[in-house]
């Protein structure tokens, strides 16, 4: 199942957000070109190495084809623009204004090549007072209002476990690209998409929004438990902790029988989902009362016979070793050049009941550079190796 099978794109992106981005599309049977500098993504150069190569690169690089051009250099922008005159979608994640200045900007591929999807992501945008700032992750997530949100009641601002705003904004720009696919198949148009990390995080913030823009409240940080739902997070038991998911009347009215404490849904502290929150520690004493005398295991068996929503806190091994997983293919694997056959964590959507993915591992620096230049340049042997000669070009064999 290659939903994208016949779909060309060119990906000038580099570290997580664009290369996360296409690395989805991959997944789905796109082509991709990776277009790198002589010396490859920053990412091929951050560990963990395995045999030499970055466990992040190869895992976000999935799929992928390499060449790795020197676009200073005339003739290296001339085969970058030949390659982007025959694709379906180009995506980079340069500073706003850097790929217009080195000629590989939006007006210029489409005024070549008018049906062009051309997505750009960044952190703030192209447009704004913010657009020419720095960006990674952490600062995205510092001022989109996440990390204010998130920490111990009565603690310091916390950043999220994983690169949420990288990862998110490459994931609206996927979004992005496949609507803008969708309409070009319908009228011919092209079209120019510009995504922000900051947009695409900040939209996600659906219950600090909720707070903000309804309720006219700051979000303050409260651990590992709801700010508007109780009970709903992290309550401790003998020899670890349970997650418990209250929602509505009924469930918490089986849960305060298997507490000990039936009727209490009519004490008006706890008549309501917000009573409870408002009244939140004290119901907590009477959870924990119960929870603290059993082990996890044996909560979780309690809860779920009352169909109580609960789990145990797993780490990443634990959830990559569970049946579950395995049964969803959560983790396979591909054949990578160097590594033999190496995990990856493809795109999570079933087609028809089959799971797309990636034929192959990431790429190694310019693998594919006469592969590419012979399909989409006509160049010859010789041709390609005078480009390696006169630092235009590195090709896989350079290395």
């Amino acid at each position: 199942m290659k939903p994208l099978e016949g779909v060309r794109i060119l990906d000038m992106t580099r570290v997580l957000a664009g290369p996360y981005c296409t690395a989805l599309l991959a997944d789905l049977g796109a082509e991709i070109i990776k277009l790198e500098p002589l010396h490859g993504d920053d990412y091929r150069h951050i560990g963990p190495f395995v045999d030499g190569e970055s466990a992040l690169f190869s895992l976000s690089n999935r799929g992928k084809k390499s060449i790795a051009l020197n676009l200073k250099a005339e003739r290296g922008l001339q085969i970058a623009l030949e390659i982007a005159d025959q694709v379906d979608v180009v995506v980079e994640n340069f500073r706003p204004g850097v790929a217009a200045r080195i000629g590989l900007g939006p007006d210029t591929l489409r005024e070549r090549n008018p049906r062009l999807v051309y997505c750009s992501i960044s952190g703030f945008g192209q447009t704004g007072p913010m657009k020419d700032q720095p960006a990674y992750d952490l600062v995205v997530q510092a001022m989109s209002g996440l990390m204010a949100a998130t920490g111990e009641e009565g603690g310091q601002p916390l950043k999220t476990g994983e690169s949420i705003a990288d990862l998110t904004g490459g994931l609206f720009g996927s979004w992005g690209i496949l609507a803008a696919l969708v309409h070009k198949g319908r009228t011919g148009e092209g079209a120019t998409l510009d995504v922000s990390m900051y947009d695409a995080l900040y939209s996600m913030l659906t219950t600090s929004h909720a707070l903000h823009l309804y309720a006219d409240k700051t979000p303050q940080r409260v651990g590992n438990r709801h700010p508007l739902s109780t009970p709903f997070g992290c309550y401790e038991t003998s020899d670890g902790q349970v997650v418990i998911a209250v929602l509505n009347a009924s469930q918490f009215a089986r849960f305060a029988d298997l507490i000990g404490h039936g009727g209490i849904e009519s004490d008006p502290r706890f008549a309501s989902d917000t009573a409870r929150t408002e009244n939140e520690a004290a119901l907590r004493a009477m959870i924990e009362n119960w929870s603290l005398n059993r082990s996890t295991e044996a909560a979780i068996v309690d809860l779920a016979g009352i169909g109580i929503p609960c789990a145990p806190i797993w780490d990443i091994m634990q959830a990559t070793n569970s049946d579950h997983a395995r049964e969803r293919g959560l983790v396979r694997n591909v054949t990578h050049s160097k590594l033999g056959e190496s995990p990856v964590v493809g795109q999570p959507v079933f087609f028809n009941g089959q799971k797309p993915g990636a034929d192959h591992g990431a790429p190694s620096l310019g693998a594919e550079a006469e592969e590419i230049l012979s399909t989409f340049n006509g160049l010859t042997s010789s041709e390609i190796r005078e480009l390696c000669e006169n630092g235009i070009l590195s090709s896989g064999a350079d290395r």
